[in-house]
């Protein structure tokens, strides 16, 4: 059921104390994704605007509050092997659901507990767990297919989903954010259950309060497949928040970073950023850069998505590998290297250090590699389709994606043309102004307050 609320003035919202919980899956990883980054800048946003905001998170175990010591110390374990018990705990669930609902525990702060693993949960009031919510949330909805009911200690004004997903908190205002709808729109690159995704996605619809997405691309995808009415959706774009010591230190020092750690030299390698998946395009990209020509090496930084095996594979082609003289011993190299997990802060000078972006994807709903390429001045190559025309503009080679002479042609310009690349690095950093966390912020306080209050 949605919430209906009459509307007050801006002067009444801002003189309210407003609650916000943050449903946060993607902040527990350990490795990076873009959801991740959506998650942290929008608690960075929302506690701009003065929300005291709260996170929720998935957990391995349940949360002890009567041993807070505990609770904080192992709620960061690993994940184990199921045991018995877990088992027959998602056999239950698996059957049954939950149709009471579930409460989630409170993860006290602990002065001992001095360096946490996850920096992405500094700044947030109180942390929530819910152990295995992704298993739980997944199995209730294929049970009943209605949202699963949350509780927690201090319900918040508002709880804000950062993905599909069906979680509730009855009498809040219960926003989602839809990146996009790629299971559906690109069914064959993705390994989801499209049956499960599709009815998930039709009750989150129906039920919102509000969706949140993050191009007019993805909103008029969304309003196009679910016939949501056009006043229940609204595209907030997203900014970026960079590390400071990828962005402050001079060029000397992130080169002599690259140097090090990476085996790269500054300005004298193209880069592409994001996991290995079919809809990232990576193949074509590497024939596309074999056909070019150029010498510069070819950097694919990320970890393994899905259906990956067939670009790895293409990535480890030997007509990449060479060979060296260093001394006494013969020393490989290669042309096309694979970085695996790269920390942000790290991945941030990578970019920085790029002679360009290469980020040929065939759907995205909004390309945050992009824009953290223009953020700090490197030049971009892109697709010209879905959503990252909309991001680009004019400041950046925009491609088919499916023409591999196109790319290569680009990657030859981005190679050899120095005011090409120089007139694309004042282009792209005018037009990541336009995606600054002001100017998020105010669109984000704008959905707030219009179903909130």
């Amino acid at each position: 059921m949605q919430l209906i609320r009459m509307p007050i003035s801006e002067d009444e919202q801002d003189n309210k104390t407003r609650r916000l919980l943050l449903e946060g899956y993607n902040l527990a990883l350990s490795a990076g994704t873009g959801i991740a980054t959506y998650s942290r800048t929008l608690g960075s946003a929302a506690r701009a605007l003065g929300y005291q905001t709260d996170l929720l998170v998935s957990t391995n175990r349940a949360i002890d509050e009567s041993d807070a010591v505990m609770a904080e110390i192992t709620v960061f374990d690993g994940p184990r092997n199921l045991n018995l018990i877990h088992k027959g705990q998602m056999e239950l669930r698996r059957l049954f659901g939950a149709p009471l609902g579930i409460k989630a525990g409170v993860l006290k702060s602990v002065d001992g507990v001095v360096a946490r693993p996850n920096a992405s949960f500094d700044g947030f009031r109180r942390i929530y767990g819910v152990p295995f919510l992704l298993d739980v949330e997944r199995l209730h909805f294929m049970r009943h297919g209605k949202r699963l009911r949350l509780r927690v200690d201090q319900p918040p004004d508002i709880f804000h989903v950062t993905r599909a997903a069906p979680l509730h908190i009855p009498g809040a205002a219960n926003i989602y954010t839809i990146h996009d709808i790629i299971p559906l729109r690109l069914p064959s690159a993705t390994a989801d259950d499209k049956k499960y995704y599709l009815g998930m996605l039709r009750e989150i619809v129906r039920t919102a309060d509000h969706i949140v997405t993050v191009s007019e691309f993805s909103r008029q995808d969304i309003i196009q497949l679910t016939g949501i009415s056009p006043d229940r959706i609204t595209n907030t774009y997203q900014p970026v928040i960079l590390p400071k010591d990828a962005t402050e230190q001079p060029d000397a020092a992130i080169s002599d970073m690259l140097a090090a750690k990476y085996g790269l030299d500054f300005k004298d390698y193209f880069l592409f950023v994001g996991a290995i998946e079919p809809k990232k395009n990576i193949a074509r990209l590497v024939d596309a850069y074999a056909a070019s020509g150029v010498q510069r090496p070819l950097i694919i930084a990320g970890g393994l998505g899905w259906m990956y095996e067939k670009d790895l594979e293409k990535i480890a082609d030997e007509r990449f590998l060479s060979y060296s003289v260093a001394g006494k011993h013969i020393v490989p190299q290669r042309r096309v290297r694979r970085l695996s997990y790269v920390p942000y802060s790290d991945l941030v000078s990578v970019m920085r250090g790029a002679r360009a972006l290469l980020f040929p994807s065939l759907y995205e709903g909004f390309g945050l590699p992009v824009l953290e390429a223009m953020t700090v001045g490197t030049p971009t190559m892109s697709s010209n389709v879905t959503s990252l025309p909309e991001i680009v503009g004019d400041a950046g080679c925009l491609v088919d994606p499916f023409d591999v002479d196109a790319m290569a042609q680009a990657i030859r310009r981005l190679d050899a043309d120095t005011d090409y690349r120089e007139d694309l690095t004042a282009r792209g950093l005018k037009r990541a102004s336009d995606f600054s966390l002001e100017k998020y912020g105010r669109r984000l306080r704008s959905v707030y307050n219009k179903v909130a209050w």
